[in-house]
């Protein structure tokens, strides 16, 4: 009788690279070379041993047969994805060579790199940005994702982005979670959420989408879209009727508070409910709330800031948390990110000392218009981009318009990727580029209060490169001298540690080496802003006070439905967009959610094939009729690879260059869309 076979498996501890609040330390096990499973490190005390759904398919990932594991040039049309492999020699050579030449013929400033949170490791995320500072090239506005709640957040509170402390929810007493889906994009915040509840906190629900999360809370709100500042005004105007707002920690922390009362006492709750869809006793009972739980705790999404009026609705939002003193008690105040905290030494490690006056930025949500805009003599504006870590041909707004600035005979583009994305097709050089278990890394994190260092634990394929090493080369070929280039990952950990802030200081890399997971030096009981704002004077602005802003695109007879695109459960950004299990697990499809109302008024059926139109393009979809979708909003869960999608074509199509109020973010929730039976 056959025995079966004992497989060794060797279990090895890394961090997820994903761009998530989270964080995890995880456990990668490997049988010989080949990656076999991965799970949350259940020693970590924000990970608790448990991975989200996608991470778990790492594996399938890690040997994707569609892996890129060669230098290629482009040997094809632009856009066809038709390569001939050649060595790195070769490669560098060619990027070397056409980078000086595009620099001499059309300027430094006509060189651009477009990158973001496909790795949130430090070293491979942010290093390469040395090499683009150091040429001159023309800077990067990083705007597609945080930059406007960012914005609210900061013109409230100051430059330092601070969070209350995920270990201090259990003792919260009432918990909003405002424009976002914390099991879907910040799961590892239920477990705490859920010893409040035990501990008899209420949890409050507030988002246009009935989704997991609404189910997982007590209660759930529904309001229009991009209405979010009308009622946090409301609520702001009835806890200041009932006097239950903190006059003493106004007295000593707020500046330009009477600004603020005035703003409020426009937005009666009849007013705010009757453009948010909010009942209005519910508009009065959540302020009776948030003002008698003086241990409020309000989670803000990022998602609720892509609109018109973004950035004011998290100034609106995250000033409640200050209007009651709510910062003063365990468990109370508000949480966007973490980031403020991670007062690393960032001096050299991305470049910051090589950065060149008065240059010209670009921003990432209008590269369509950059790649397409041309000099009065007829240069183009953009003669040479690198795309690293992102992958703008499916995430960047106004899809067409990026489409046809990459398909320009003129561009020289340059792709650093690990798998054949819509953008890797436009390219002429496309290089392979290393996953997050076959590089070393420093990982910060915008969830919680850790930082984190992984080893490379696999061997990468033979022809894979990690970023930091192909720009180091390309640094060399072209005579960059700055010692920056030379530095290994580890110098330049050793450089970000070098800091005398109280929250670093003490840290050492081989703490990191040993330890992998090691706490901010934070004070034990940390409450941010308990003493006021970080601006030097501790205020917290109120005034100018929050505006509910009027929004320039609404809903018309031609197209009556706001579109929003919040995370799916298995599909979320194009990052682990083309595992066929995930795949199989959405749908195997993109859909797009209509109430049944909208459906009904369209002539739309639950699965039938329809076109969703906006001013700038369409896509076709199979519609999903749910009530799940509040009426007068379509959804598009998660960000599909347009290759995947049946038509070709990515959801961005439907969306415009435009921008938020604060921040230059994008308006990637601000779209009106028709959705029509397909012919």
């Amino acid at each position: 009788m056959n025995q079966p076979v004992k497989l060794d498996i060797v279990t090895r501890r890394s961090v997820c690279p994903l761009d998530c609040p989270d964080t995890c330390s995880v456990l990668v096990d490997f049988v010989g070379d080949r990656v076999v499973g991965l799970r949350g490190d259940p020693d970590h005390p924000i990970t608790q041993g448990f991975a989200c759904v996608k991470m778990a398919k790492y594996p399938e990932r890690h040997h994707h047969p569609d892996r890129l594991l060669q230098p290629m040039r482009r040997v094809g049309p632009k856009g066809s994805g038709q390569f001939k492999p050649i060595d790195w020699s070769e490669a560098l050579d060619l990027i070397a060579s056409r980078l000086q030449e595009n620099r001499k013929r059309f300027g430094d400033t006509s060189v651009v790199p477009y990158c973001y949170a496909g790795t949130m490791g430090l070293i491979q995320r942010d290093h390469p940005l040395a090499f683009f500072r150091a040429i001159g090239a023309s800077e990067l506005d990083q705007t597609i994702c945080a930059t406007t709640a960012s914005a609210g957040w900061e013109f409230n509170y100051g430059p330092d982005k601070l969070s209350v402390p995920v270990e201090s929810l259990v003792d919260s007493k009432l918990v909003i979670l405002w424009g976002i889906n914390i099991l879907r994009s910040n799961s590892h915040l239920s477990p705490w959420l859920n010893k409040a509840r035990k501990a008899g906190a209420k949890i409050v629900h507030i988002d246009p989408y009935h989704n997991e999360t609404s189910r997982f809370a007590d209660q759930h709100i529904s309001i229009n879209v991009g209405t979010d500042a009308a009622v946090a005004l409301a609520i702001g105007a009835e806890i200041i009727r009932l006097g239950l707002h903190d006059q003493d920690y106004l007295t000593h922390f707020a500046a330009g508070f009477e600004d603020y009362r005035q703003a409020c006492e426009q937005w009666t709750p009849e007013r705010a409910a009757e453009l948010s869809g909010v009942d209005a006793n519910t508009i009065r009972e959540l302020a009776l709330a948030i003002g008698t739980n003086k241990a409020t705790f309000i989670k803000v999404g990022y998602g609720l800031s892509r609109n018109e009026g973004g950035g004011n609705a998290v100034r609106a939002i995250t000033l409640l948390p200050a209007l009651t003193g709510a910062w003063k008690h365990r468990g109370g105040g508000a949480s966007l990110s973490y980031s403020g905290a991670f007062k690393l030494n960032k001096a050299r490690y991305d470049g910051n000392h090589l950065l060149q006056p008065n240059r010209p930025h670009v921003n990432q949500n209008q590269l369509g218009q950059s790649l397409e805009a041309r000099k009065a003599n007829g240069d183009p504006e953009i003669s040479t981009l690198f795309v690293f870590n992102s992958n703008p041909a499916a995430v960047a707004p106004d899809s067409q318009s990026v489409k046809r600035g990459l398909m320009r005979e003129d561009l020289f583009t340059v792709v650093l990727e690990l798998f054949p994305t819509d953008t890797a097709d436009y390219a002429d050089i496309l290089l392979p580029a290393t996953m997050f278990t076959e590089h070393a890394d420093l990982y910060t994190a915008y969830g919680h209060y850790y930082l984190q260092w992984a080893e490379a634990i696999s061997q990468a394929p033979p022809q894979c490169r990690p970023n930091a090493w192909v720009f180091g080369q390309l640094a060399e070929r072209i005579g960059l001298s700055d010692p920056v280039f030379k530095m290994s990952t580890e110098e330049l950990v050793r450089d970000l540690l070098d800091t005398d802030h109280p929250n670093i200081k003490g840290i050492t890399f081989e703490q990191l080496q040993a330890d992998r997971s090691v706490p901010l030096r934070l004070p034990e009981d940390f409450r941010p802003y308990a003493d006021g704002s970080n601006f030097a004077d501790k205020k917290i602005r109120f005034s100018p006070a929050p505006q509910q802003i009027e929004f320039k695109v609404t809903p018309t007879k031609q197209y009556p439905l706001r579109l929003i695109s919040p995370p799916g459960a298995f599909i979320v950004n194009t990052t682990m967009g083309n595992i066929p299990s995930l795949l199989k697990q959405a749908g195997g499809e993109p859909t797009i959610l209509i109430h049944p109302n909208d459906a009904r008024r369209a002539s739309i059926s639950d699965g039938s094939r329809v076109k969703v139109s906006s001013p700038t393009g369409e896509v076709h979809r199979k519609a999903i009729v749910t009530t799940d979708a509040r009426e007068g909003v379509a959804i598009a869960v998660g960000l599909w690879w347009p290759k995947y999608a049946p038509d070709k074509r990515g959801l961005n199509e439907l969306t415009s260059q435009e921008l938020t109020d604060l921040g230059a973010g994008s308006l990637f929730g601000n779209p009106v869309v028709r959705v029509e039976p397909l012919a």
